[in-house]
């Protein structure tokens, strides 16, 4: 599926596995936020960065953009039905990283010491 250079799904993939994406989505899980309250909750990103991660989450249909007419508008992220089924899989990923993360850095040790 992922063989080919030109594969749909490459590209899509780059996006969901980007460095800021998945905890973008994990962030707009339990409901909207602005765009304030969403770079907040993700410490050591920049506005730039977010603003472009959340352009392609919005263009790949994984997230809503809604912008409230005030003064100054009030921009709104939420999740796409789609974008949450991605967030329940990242979810699910994340999880079995923190479960397994004491025997891959034992691994990581035992390796080090034996090279």
């Amino acid at each position: 599926m992922f063989h080919s250079e030109d594969c749909p799904g490459r590209v899509l993939y780059r996006h969901v596995a980007s460095r800021w994406a998945g905890l973008i989505v994990l962030q707009l899980w339990p409901g909207p936020l602005r765009f304030h309250r969403l770079r907040d909750a993700l410490p050591g990103i920049s506005e730039k960065v977010l603003a472009q991660n959340l352009r392609e989450l919005v263009r790949d249909g994984l997230v809503d953009r809604e912008v409230e007419p005030t003064r100054p508008p009030q921009v709104t992220y939420s999740l796409t039905p789609l974008g949450g089924e991605l967030a329940a899989r990242v979810h699910g990923l994340l999880t079995w990283v923190g479960d397994h993360a004491p025997e891959v850095l034992a691994a990581r040790e035992r390796h080090d010491r034996a090279s």
